[in-house]
């Protein structure tokens, strides 16, 4: 969830370690802050609580500049203490050692104890703070930087992404990761570190992905990677596809909005090489895909928040079209549970960025729990914690989300759970070659779907002023609808700050039609599907009360407009895929517009990180 970013160079690092943190600052933006080491070799730190234009706003009020060739930078979303400058990362200990951290020592308060008995003194409420202390007590009885953290982690439980340096050790940065994602950037005038790539795409293209309990010794023209035994290793050098303008804004006010127009090409490239004119390529999900999904006997779904709701969509398609039994559960309740798992369960894990914590726990717990599983993960990022446990792999190809409310990265999951689907169904011979080409052919559609649902923007727009005064809202779906409507109600909630919740609109006698009244705006999703008339129903059920309505229809669908209900068509001849990808889209657009006369930060709503990396 924080950001990371740190370097040894040539040059000045002040200026890079800015540009990353904004870069980064998606990530958490509670408060930011950096440090470098001066030419007398003594810290010089800033910090600043809120976005990281504070920050920025903070160095140019200083009468003396923050100048050094070694520096680290952290922006961070608050765990333990609230945002505060004193909580602010960097921390410093006996002015020797000074890091940033990503994750939650669990342990915390008995090493607190430890060291207030020891003579240490501590500044802010945070779990990290502990570290420093630890390692410049370990400083004293070791004679390398690197020794001194190896010896300080060895008494630390949780999970931790580090970047460390030392006034008595000027020339290098320590880099530590257990449970939270860290790369080594490989520069011309030095070498970086960083939590994410994008901090450093203006200075390499060259990375080295650290795995599980490496650390590593970072000098500018040397680094040196060791395991959680101690043990030197090598680490493969990755070559970044992500390009500068991939991360711009370019014409659109927002990377949300960005993102949610995005969406056409990013299907395509998730698409591409993955289908042939008839057919799902089954190599796209690994060489051993073809044996391990004709041998799954039923599928367990993990995920987390918006992939959840991706996954739940999935469960209706793998049961009713490749007739194989599918479950789904919330990673953070699914490691917890001592859940039973059959033989030939195919496990899969859902994450945009690979690297959520749950998710990631989730998997590991069912590797133990029963070792005749085979997993398969679907995510965005090549490079993750969740693509080197898994036995197979199916990147989405969405290309970089900065929006902390997932777009591109749902709807490219569903058409990666759509081929899935397809391909498990034809394998088991469920599906014959006829049936696998309508199919494709209404995923060869999905660009052009896109959109002309794209289109309805202007409508929408207008729609949203309806919002500003609203506190709550209720959506209603059935079947993959339901699922859907999930989705929208928590893009709403996430931007915008509107309570919404969603409800298969069959439930609505059980509880939800009390809400309903003429304050409570109830928007729906009426497919032409089976259910269609029993939904038609449900909307009679939902008018007699007043409500205000808006229904997004398939124009085949028919709804009847009635006083204060908006029906807007968002396209036609939907299939049971494309179905729910399609009208996703409305339910984004209408989000997004409702925040903008909210007034409420898009792309960085309050208290929320785009990767949760910690519990």
């Amino acid at each position: 969830m924080c950001g990371i970013v740190g370097g040894v160079t040539n040059n000045d690092i002040t200026a890079l370690l800015l540009e990353g943190l904004n870069r980064l600052e998606y990530r958490g933006y509670d408060s930011s802050g950096l440090i470098v080491l001066s030419k007398n070799n003594t810290f010089d730190r800033a910090r600043s609580v809120g976005k990281v234009k504070n920050l920025e706003d903070n160095l140019k009020a200083r009468d003396q500049k923050i100048l050094g060739n070694i520096g680290i930078a952290h922006t961070r979303w608050a765990t333990h203490g609230e945002p505060s400058i004193s909580n602010a990362h960097p921390h410093i200990s006996m002015n020797s050692v000074s890091l940033v951290h990503n994750g939650i020592i669990e342990n915390y308060i008995d090493l607190k104890n430890d060291q207030l008995n020891k003579g240490y003194s501590f500044t802010s409420e945070t779990d990290t703070e502990v570290i420093a202390h630890a390692i410049d007590f370990a400083m004293k009885s070791c004679n390398t930087l690197i020794s001194s953290v190896q010896l300080a982690i060895k008494s630390f439980s949780g999970s931790y992404g580090l970047g460390i340096i030392s006034s008595k050790y000027p020339d290098q940065i320590i880099a530590a990761r257990k449970g939270s994602p860290l790369i080594i950037g490989i520069g011309k005038n030095g070498n970086y570190i960083a939590s994410d790539q994008m901090a450093l795409l203006s200075v390499t293209k060259e990375f080295i992905i650290l795995e599980e309990g490496d650390i590593a010794e970072i000098k500018i023209n040397k680094i040196t990677i060791y395991d959680l035994d101690g043990i030197l290793v090598n680490r493969p050098i990755t070559i970044s596809k992500l390009k500068e303008g991939q991360v711009d804004l370019g014409n659109y006010d927002h990377f949300m909005q960005k993102e949610i127009f995005e969406q056409p090409q990013a299907i395509r490239d998730t698409l591409e090489s993955r289908i042939t004119k008839d057919s799902v390529v089954i190599s796209a999900f690994g060489h051993k895909a073809e044996t391990i999904f004709k041998e799954a006997k039923q599928v367990q779904i993990v995920a987390c928040g918006t992939s959840f709701n991706a996954g739940l969509v999935a469960k209706y398609w793998l049961e009713d079209i490749a007739k194989i039994s599918c479950n789904i559960e919330v990673a953070s309740e699914y490691r917890y549970r001592h859940p039973m798992l059959l033989d030939h369960t195919l496990f899969i894990t859902l994450s945009q960025s690979g690297e959520t914590a749950d998710t990631v726990e989730a998997l590991k717990t069912a590797k133990i729990i029963n070792n005749n599983i085979s997993t398969l993960c679907i995510t965005n990022s090549a490079e993750s914690s969740l693509t080197r446990l898994s036995d197979l792999t199916f990147l989405t190809h969405a290309g970089p989300e900065i929006g902390v409310a997932s777009t591109k990265a749902f709807t490219t999951q569903l058409v990666s759970l759509a081929l899935l689907t397809c391909t498990i169904g034809k394998l088991k011979n469920i599906i014959n070659k006829k049936q696998e080409k309508k199919i494709i052919d209404g995923l060869k559609r999905l660009p052009g779907l896109v959109n002309e649902a794209l289109l309805q923007e202007v409508q929408i727009k207008d729609l949203a002023i309806r919002f500003k005064d609203t506190n709550s809202a209720l959506f209603l779906g059935r079947g993959t609808m339901h699922a859907i409507a999930m989705e929208g109600a928590l893009k709403l909630k996430e931007i915008s700050y509107i309570h919404a919740e969603a409800y298969p609109a069959g439930e609505l006698k059980h509880g939800p039609i009390a809400l309903i009244d003429r304050d409570m705006p109830v928007i729906a999703i009426a497919p032409n599907d089976e259910l269609l008339g029993k939904l038609k129903s449900n909307l009679q059920e939902v008018k007699s009360r007043g409500s205000q309505m808006i229904v997004f229809e398939d124009t085949n669908s028919k709804v009847e407009a009635m006083d204060a209900m908006e029906v807007i068509p968002v396209t036609s001849n939907l299939g049971r895929i494309t179905a729910p990808i399609i009208f996703t889209i409305p339910l984004q657009l209408l989000s997004y517009h409702v925040a903008l006369i909210k007034g409420t930060d898009v792309d960085k709503p309050r208290n929320l990180a785009k990767s949760v990396t910690v519990e």
